[in-house]
């Protein structure tokens, strides 16, 4: 897509609360991206040290997480293997289309992370809206983390507690809303409160290997099944139409890394459109390889009688899968900081935008901010994570959020960005892409709108 002739969005009044808030934005960046000046201050032609290959690494590590634990059930509700491929595969073209969108806007901008380029290309209402969907999205990605937390710490006492047990006399340390309390206090609060994490560069390799692991044991267990294993219905078509959109939060969920896209863009060595375009193609392959694989020999292995969270219908007692169970677990412990991190950022941002307060007039009242914004966050996602037991119902609600991230977001900026363009007549390619955007923005809204519904009517009041 060529540059826009003109810049976007120049009104002052969309700028006057952007600078500070865009300092700090950087905090959402990948875990492995290093920040680069805004404007290239520190180096002439504003480029990273981030060369093409290391940045479809960073977008493939954005991209996987514990998400790939409901791909089985997500193909399942899809109707089957051949339903699965075909919407994860169609999604993807527009899921491409958004990153390599973000790259253009940004760079017509001159803007280094998501909410920023949003600010600044779609101005002051699709700006605060954008902030406030990636508040609540890391909210409700953080109660899904304590979820899985407890899902997996309820099959690992399983195998560990043998002994037959009389009807209600469950010991009271097995219990889960006990053993996801004591280690949220005990090991992620205490890593939420710094107000810089450094270690997230590390957390993002185990999260990655502990992926694979998990890809790679599921695929072992469908070529290679238990014995006891009894044989289970396979469904090929789905139950109803609207059934397929239900499997569509679970995919959004699974591929969102648009929020933290940007960054690594312009982290980027040659930041061009062209060779970032290259990029996420080849990241979102290898995560649609991932994906797919956990999915198909998930949903194969259990067909419909598959839970929404894959590891819960193996046994307790399966070593392999254990130890998938301990890495989900680690990654989880350190992914809910990095995502506090971000969501208390965008809080930070918005509560500095609003004041008026500058950065360095706010610094001796942030650490008190700063610990009340902590504690309250965690406090209410792990209430809501205790008596919310379903993952799906998390999923399907943070899903349609994520549906904003990829296709909403992104063409409102396209619209946008061509609309500022400076031309006597328009092209061909200009009315396409206006259309594009058109159909990212519908596309986006009705899946926002479908799931979250559906979650309300349906899920949350069963």
């Amino acid at each position: 897509m060529a540059q826009a002739a003109g810049s976007i969005n120049t009104d002052d009044k969309d700028w006057e609360w952007s600078a500070d808030a865009g300092e700090r934005a950087r905090l959402l960046q990948s875990p492995s991206v290093e920040a680069v000046p805004k404007n290239g201050e520190s180096q002439g032609n504003g480029a990273g040290a981030t060369s093409a290959l290391g940045a479809v690494f960073i977008v493939v590590n954005a991209a996987l997480g514990a998400g790939l634990l409901n791909f089985p059930a997500a193909f399942n509700m899809a109707g089957g293997v051949a339903a699965g491929i075909a919407l994860q595969m169609c999604m993807l073209i527009f899921i491409i289309g958004g990153l390599v969108i973000l790259a253009y806007c940004s760079q017509a901008s001159n803007e280094r992370t998501y909410q920023e380029v949003v600010w600044a290309v779609c101005g002051k209402v699709p700006g605060v809206l954008c902030e406030v969907a990636i508040a609540v999205y890391t909210f409700g990605t953080c109660i899904a983390f304590l979820i899985i937390i407890g899902d997996q710490e309820d099959k690992i006492i399983a195998a560990l507690v043998t002994e037959p047990e009389e009807a209600g006399s469950s010991r009271w340390y097995t219990d889960r809303k006990f053993t996801i309390s004591i280690t949220a206090f005990l090991l992620i609060l205490p890593l939420s409160i710094p107000k810089e994490i450094g270690f997230q560069k590390y957390a993002s390799s185990l999260s990655v290997i502990g992926t694979w692991y998990v890809t790679a044991v599921i695929i072992i267990k469908y070529i290679w099944p238990d014995k006891e294993l009894v044989p289970v219905q396979i469904p090929t078509s789905p139950s109803t139409w609207m059934a397929v959109f239900n499997a569509m939060p679970t995919i959004c969920f699974g591929f969102q890394c648009h929020v933290s896209s940007v960054p690594v863009f312009n982290s980027m060595k040659q930041p061009e459109v062209k060779t970032w375009g290259a990029v996420v193609t080849a990241a979102m392959v290898i995560a649609l390889f991932v994906y797919t694989g956990t999915g198909v020999c998930g949903f194969l292995t259990f067909g419909a009688s598959v839970d929404q969270d894959v590891l819960l219908s193996y046994p307790s007692n399966d070593i392999p899968v254990a130890l998938a169970r301990a890495f989900i677990i680690l990654c989880v412990l350190t992914s809910y900081p990095i995502l506090h991190f971000c969501g208390r950022a965008v809080l930070e941002g918005l509560w500095l935008r609003y004041t008026g307060v500058t950065v360095e007039e706010d610094v001796v009242r942030e650490r008190r901010r700063r610990l009340l914004q902590t504690i309250s966050w965690f406090l209410l996602t792990l209430l809501l994570a205790l008596f919310i037991p379903d993952i799906g119902k998390v999923i399907s609600v943070i899903g349609g959020l994520a549906a904003c991230f990829i296709f909403v977001f992104p063409g409102l900026c396209l619209i946008q960005a061509k609309l500022s363009e400076i031309q006597e007549t328009r092209a061909v390619s200009w009315w396409a892409q206006v259309s594009y955007g058109v159909f990212m923005v519908t596309l986006g809204a009705f899946i926002f709108g479908q799931t979250t519904a559906n979650a309300i009517f349906v899920d949350l009041t069963a």
